[in-house]
């Protein structure tokens, strides 16, 4: 049984959300304690876990590198078999920051389909690697079926607002765009914008989204 981080609303929960860490940070990173709060204070319960290679390196203290891509997709579908037997009547989202929500999108379409999830939220997605932007990681995304949110720093090295609006994503797919953002979504300070109000303005897109489907408006 895989460990997990809960945040739950104060209330009855009206959405949950399947929330995967990024490649180099765990799921109590700043990052995801900040969102995970946020959204809980929105009534959605968060509930974030670990992926092996993360897990083993807070076990041994050792940073080791992600696992490959389709061992961190088995392992991303052994947790939502998990998870979605809590409160199966309770609308599921997943998704993930950076290379949790790359691995969330590449299983949301069977997922939809199947009737287990209603949607996706990608926080500062990886388009492509960083410095390579000829690379892309986008071909499953010009069809994607599933509704999706991606939140994204108009200048993330991994997919700046001008890269991505060239790529021809699926009409299924809506783009929050942050001011000045980087892939954490900090400003530089001349912007004027502040990183707590940006990681405020992504969850507020997050719940937004996923309490509008959960609701069917």
């Amino acid at each position: 049984m895989s460990e997990f981080l809960v945040d739950a609303p104060a209330g009855t929960p009206r959405a949950r959300f399947l929330f995967a860490h990024g490649a180099g940070a765990p799921m109590d990173s700043d990052f995801m304690v900040a969102i995970s709060s946020a959204l809980a204070g929105r009534g959605i319960e968060v509930v974030r876990f670990e992926f092996p290679y993360m897990a083993q390196r807070r076990r041994g203290g050792k940073r080791r590198p992600p696992n490959p891509v389709p061992q961190l997709q088995e392992y991303f579908r052994e947790v939502l078999a998990e998870v979605d037997d809590r409160q199966p009547e309770l609308p599921l989202f997943v998704g993930g920051k950076s290379m949790g929500g790359r691995l969330a999108s590449m299983l949301a379409d069977e997922y939809r389909e199947g009737g287990v999830i209603e949607g996706l939220v990608c926080f500062g997605y990886p388009f492509h690697p960083r410095g390579k932007p000829d690379r892309l990681r986008t071909e499953h995304l010009r069809e994607m079926a599933c509704p999706a949110l991606v939140v994204q720093g108009t200048r993330d090295p991994l997919g700046s607002r001008g890269e991505v609006e060239t790529y021809g994503l699926s009409p299924s797919i809506r783009v929050q765009w942050l001011g000045d953002g980087d892939h954490d979504f900090r400003p530089r300070r001349a912007s004027g914008f502040t990183r707590d109000g940006h990681w405020r303005s992504a969850a507020d897109a997050a719940a937004g989204f996923m309490l509008g489907l959960a609701s069917g408006s």
